[in-house]
């Protein structure tokens, strides 16, 4: 049988013990845990509600959380580690767990006060579920070009306005808020705000019937006179940009991350079948065409995985990581689209079906490209910076 198909996993990247200890125990978790309920959860398009205390008792939700307020008190890179691991047997419960660490906490870690930090990271590891709420029917990728708006009255803060395509929304308990407070300053009037759930005057609207990740709940939020503390303000106001522009800068890390995982989950289940399917007499993986398009998609992973890796490396470090997390987004979300798409031609008639897993793979891949920062978002960021 040839090597390229049942050869093991070549060495990633440099682990240290507790990383690689903790990507096995979340690899065994995923796939006890994840894969039996994977399909059930993309056809009801819901999160089974048995997994958010699980995710939370194993530490998933507040991996870079000191561990005096609950959390793993470990690096980002982990989590990015950790979101690979979840999205190689279902991307859609990986997104809840990555924008969890890689956006709202995050945010809060970096521009929270210390009061935030005890009141809010404590809650988050333990168990309430974060969303980060920026996007507008007519806020995409001119992220600043927001009609939510805030004003004073008398201490508190009052908002007003809806938000759409947001992940988490009906699991979350916690919600990240950008609004103006000054539009005639335009994207220097923006504002962070932390709205929590059952506050009076926010509803949870509709909620999006998705081609992909259909297990992550995506929703309209709407705002009518939602008064906020003033201890609720997240970093400065009129400073929300900088919140939005630099937490996103992470985030795109981690949805690398997440296209990665699965990438190989779907090369994974092609591997198997490749040595199972047999046609004109042998296995299909024993003809040399086949075996050239398993050994691109593998290298393709790999080049994406350590794109991924170095940039949440040079994150932990403090280094300038902007250019590599939109090359490690852009390469990721376009490879595993890739990927996935060559991995329902090995399958034939079969990926075409719901019998086999990749043809959710497939749909699961296309939001990628799409969200926290278009493909070409991401080129004219590297071109930017290169021209710069």
């Amino acid at each position: 049988m040839s090597t390229v198909l049942s050869g093991p996993r070549p060495a990633l990247t440099t682990l240290s013990e507790d990383e690689s200890l903790f990507r096995d125990a979340v690899r065994e978790f995923a796939e006890a845990e994840l894969a039996p309920r994977a399909t059930r959860m993309d056809e009801a398009q819901e999160m089974d509600p048995d997994l958010l205390p699980m995710l939370f008792e194993m530490g998933l939700m507040g991996i870079e959380i000191p561990e005096r307020l609950g959390g793993a008190g470990s690096t980002f890179f982990v989590s990015a580690l950790i979101v690979e691991e979840l999205s190689r047997v279902d991307p859609g419960v990986a997104v809840l767990v990555d924008v969890q660490n890689t956006l709202v906490i995050n945010a809060i870690m970096r521009w929270g006060s210390p009061e935030q930090h005890d009141r809010f990271l404590s809650a988050l590891a333990t168990d309430t579920v974060g969303a980060y709420c920026l996007s507008e029917a007519g806020s995409g990728s001119d992220a600043f070009a927001l009609a939510c708006r805030a004003h004073q009255d008398g201490d508190s803060w009052v908002i007003n306005g809806q938000k759409m395509w947001i992940t988490n929304g009906k699991e979350a308990g916690l919600y990240i808020v950008f609004a103006n407070v000054d539009p005639d300053a335009g994207y220097k009037g923006i504002t962070a705000f932390v709205v929590e759930d059952g506050t009076e005057g926010f509803t949870v609207g509709k909620k999006e019937d998705k081609l992909g990740i259909r297990a992550s709940s995506t929703t309209e939020l709407i705002f009518e006179n939602v008064r906020v503390p003033p201890e609720n303000v997240l970093g400065d106001v009129g400073k929300g940009y900088k919140v939005a522009i630099e937490t996103l800068n992470e985030g795109r890390i981690g949805i690398g991350a997440q296209m990665v995982g699965l990438a190989q989950g779907a090369l994974d289940h092609t591997v198997r079948y490749v040595q199972e399917r047999e046609q004109f007499g042998r296995a299909i993986g024993h003809f040399q065409g086949v075996q050239f398009q398993i050994a691109e998609m593998a290298t393709e992973i790999e080049a994406a995985r350590l794109l991924v890796y170095n940039a949440a490396r040079l994150k932990d470090a403090g280094e300038d990581f902007l250019m590599a997390a939109a090359q490690a987004k852009l390469y990721a979300s376009e490879m595993a689209q890739r990927v996935a798409s060559l991995c329902i031609d090995l399958h034939g008639g079969y990926g075409f079906t719901r019998e086999y897993p990749v043809e959710k793979y497939y749909r699961d891949a296309k939001i990628g490209t799409i969200y926290e920062g278009t493909s070409n978002m991401q080129r004219q960021t590297i071109a930017k910076m290169l021209l710069k």
